[in-house]
């Protein structure tokens, strides 16, 4: 008995300040690790990053800082940490790996959630797929298509493509061609054409709407049409252009040009 009681003494004399230093340690890091994350928080609060990726990135600051301190305060008691980091470095190279296409999505995403090509709410066109944000996930933003479908796309792909938003300058142009037949008359037609554009309200005077002779194609005189519109009037201004349009050549007597098909009768 008083050979275990004086082996325990031993132990107790090596290990006690060995543990006692590793618990300082452990506590204290504990208490610094929460103060930088809490600070970092802060930080990325006040530069107004998105409230998804300041939680993100929080926990991976957080827990990469705990691993650190985990393998300091094991060394501390004296175990050898040189296979272990070895070990997690293997695993942290095979997992990146594995999550190569997840990683590249996460980045994009942060790019995103940093800089802001767009916002939620914003009518954008990427990767072949238009529609209104409706969600930026870390790793995905979820838009709503004009047929009311909901499209996930990868931000991995958005991040390294073309964006177009049709919404963040807050005004849109129509671009539309009418064509007129070569007897009609060019300054009437402009006129009309004009007066399409200035009589519908939500057509904007500042820019100022354009009509102008395009192109002189094989059977019509073409005119570019160019209204201008608040991006939540485009699509009234576009459609509403087209047949009121329409409807004012009719009335003028002006001949809208459309392909005749023509029968070729064989004799005998």
């Amino acid at each position: 008995m008083e050979k275990y009681i004086e082996k325990a003494k031993e132990l107790l004399i090596n290990y006690a300040p060995k543990v006692l230093t590793a618990i300082v340690i452990l506590v204290a890091g504990l208490f610094i690790i929460n103060l930088i994350v809490k600070t970092t928080k802060k930080l990325m609060n006040q530069q107004n990053v998105d409230t998804t990726l300041q939680k993100f990135l929080s926990n991976l600051l957080s827990w990469t800082l705990k691993v650190l301190l985990l393998i300091t305060v094991i060394a501390k008691l004296g175990v050898e940490t040189t296979s272990f980091a070895a070990i997690i470095a293997s695993a942290g190279l095979a997992i990146g790996l594995a999550l190569q296409g997840s990683l590249a999505n996460f980045a994009g995403g942060a790019l995103i959630m940093i800089f802001k090509p767009y916002k939620v709410g914003d009518f954008i066109e990427a990767q072949g797929i238009s529609g209104t944000v409706k969600e930026i996930q870390i790793f995905t933003t979820h838009l709503n298509t004009p047929g009311n479908k909901l499209a996930i796309v990868p931000n991995g792909a958005l991040s390294n493509g073309n964006i177009i938003n049709y919404t963040t300058e807050g005004k849109l142009r129509a671009d539309l061609t009418f064509g007129v037949s070569y007897d009609a008359d060019i300054k009437q037609t402009k006129e009309i054409l004009m007066e399409v554009l200035t009589s519908n309200p939500k057509v904007l005077k500042d820019p100022a709407p354009t009509v102008n002779v395009s192109e002189l194609a094989d059977s019509s005189v073409n005119f570019a049409v160019r209204p201008w519109a608040n991006t939540a009037d485009y699509w009234n201004v576009y459609y509403t252009t087209i047949e009121n349009t329409k409807l004012a050549l009719d009335k003028a007597g002006i001949e809208i040009p459309y392909p005749h098909s023509v029968e070729i009768q064989k004799e005998g």
